[in-house]
């Protein structure tokens, strides 16, 4: 079929215990239009875009290749599996996330932010990241209207997470020392996690638009979603290249004026040419960032988001 049309969407059974978002999606005849006529655009029912970003890969015998870097360090395609496997666990067993569950996201761009967005995808919870420039009334507003219940944040950027005051959230810090911090957390669970099998059709991110009309507003955006933007425009359109390097900005704190303000610094994430058959595609990520890949890429980029196979990052 090259065209699928909206009230004739067809949704396959949600993996979600949470059905927030399946219950809040727009009606039969709201629903968008879908042109398939490209190809390579038949997905699965079944499928965890965390898995689909980074299995291929370390399956293809690329694991060791370097996936993430920023000023302080580089991670592995395997590095970072395992430990979004690790963050996975924390949001199941000690936070005690169902799949479904919403999970904000706050922090500038650095590889513990990637490995915080793939976890909850692995978890089968629902990514919701925010710029790190918020202020508490608008993180007030984007976890009422998400319905949040889980907030990681870097422990650099709290105090306005803070001001928001939002009921019964609970805040975990990562990239810290403390005891209880995510990064000290996961340390302590092994590296390997069996990902929820969601549906392709399962709500993986919400992403909300600045707000400067009123109310931020929020997108639903299916695990399917995110690869099928790797699988057209950066495929079709991007082409990027194996050895290929994006950059992204890092937000510094500036306590004096207590705002966030980007810094023009450069996180690399190079290409990788890891052996084969993976598609020349590029993911989305939230935030504005997104992954591309080439013929089995390094992801590339200092995240915010999302990746496909061999996809990096790209603002």
């Amino acid at each position: 079929m090259a065209l699928e049309k909206g009230p004739d969407m067809q949704l396959s059974p949600s993996a979600h215990a949470d059905t927030f978002c399946r219950d809040n999606l727009p009606a039969a005849d709201q629903m968008p239009d879908l042109d398939l006529s490209l190809g390579g655009l038949s997905y699965p029912v079944r499928l965890n875009a965390a898995d689909e970003l980074l299995n291929p890969t370390i399956e293809g015998g690329a694991a060791s290749r370097r996936c993430l870097l920023s000023p302080g360090q580089t991670w592995s395609y395997g590095e970072l599996a395992a430990r979004a496997s690790q963050v996975a666990r924390v949001l199941t067993e000690d936070l005690g996330l169902i799949p479904g569950n919403r999970v904000l996201l706050r922090g500038p761009n650095n590889p513990w932010l990637a490995a915080c967005w793939l976890g909850v995808l692995k978890a089968g919870g629902v990514a919701v990241a925010t710029m790190p420039m918020l202020r508490s009334g608008e993180l007030a507003a984007i976890c009422g209207v998400a319905k949040v219940s889980v907030a990681l944040c870097d422990y650099r950027f709290t105090d306005e997470l803070a001001a928001a005051a939002v009921p019964g959230l609970r805040t975990v810090t990562f990239g810290g020392n403390a005891p209880d911090d995510l990064t000290m957390l996961a340390r302590a669970k092994t590296a390997q996690f069996s990902s929820v099998q969601t549906a392709a059709d399962d709500v993986a991110i919400i992403a909300f638009t600045s707000g400067t009309t009123g109310q931020p507003k929020a997108s639903m955006h299916f695990h399917r979603d995110l690869l099928a933007v790797a699988d057209t425009f950066s495929a079709h359109v991007l082409k990027p290249l194996p050895d290929d390097l994006f950059a992204g900005r890092a937000c510094r704190l500036d306590r004096s004026a207590r705002r966030h303000r980007p810094v023009h610094r450069p996180y690399g994430v190079p290409g990788h040419a890891g052996g084969g058959q993976g598609r020349s595609a590029a993911r989305p990520a939230p935030g504005g960032i997104s992954w591309r890949a080439p013929a089995r890429p390094d992801l590339a980029g200092v995240p915010s988001g999302d990746l496909h196979q061999d996809h990096r990052w790209h603002r």
